[in-house]
């Protein structure tokens, strides 16, 4: 596959994405993707959030424009990558009322923030997103991100 091959010409390795989802409906379940149909609970949960990490490798030329993430947790065209967080019946909820999945866009995670993550093991790139739609169901579709959107994070700070 094209996008599995080695990205040359900048820096490469593997980084952690950490996507902590705040305000979650009650009693929905949540679950990131992992390639067309794995699901990975989440690592902790706090005050109601739900937290998720997934291992992406980094990698590209600085002068071909951002870095490309490469994994089975990353969908998606290279230059248009996403993370799935699916809800419901998707995330293998059986009876639930709901059947989602959110796109946490992986645009906003810039040369700085790699090599930020590259350079220090305890660094993870954390995003944080509202879990209930508008509707009061699980949040869906193309996701806002909070707080600016991505950032560096040590490993060992509180998420939620």
């Amino acid at each position: 596959m094209e996008d599995e091959a080695r990205v040359s010409g900048g820096a490469e390795g593997e980084i952690t994405l950490r996507v902590v989802v705040l305000r979650p409906p009650p009693g929905v379940a949540f679950r990131m993707q992992r390639g067309r149909d794995g699901l990975v609970d989440a690592v902790s949960a706090a005050d109601g959030a739900r937290v998720f990490e997934a291992a992406v490798r980094a990698g590209g030329r600085r002068a071909g424009g951002g870095p490309t993430l490469l994994g089975p947790f990353a969908h998606g065209p290279p230059d248009d990558r996403f993370l799935y967080l699916n809800s419901g019946t998707y995330a293998g909820q059986a009876g639930s009322p709901w059947g989602r999945r959110a796109k946490v866009r992986l645009g906003g995670i810039g040369w700085e923030l790699v090599e930020r993550a590259l350079g220090d093991p305890d660094v993870v790139l954390e995003a944080r997103l509202e879990g209930t739609g508008r509707d009061g169901g699980p949040a869906a579709a193309g996701v806002a991100l909070l707080d600016g959107g991505w950032r560096a994070v040590h490993r060992a700070d509180a998420a939620a």
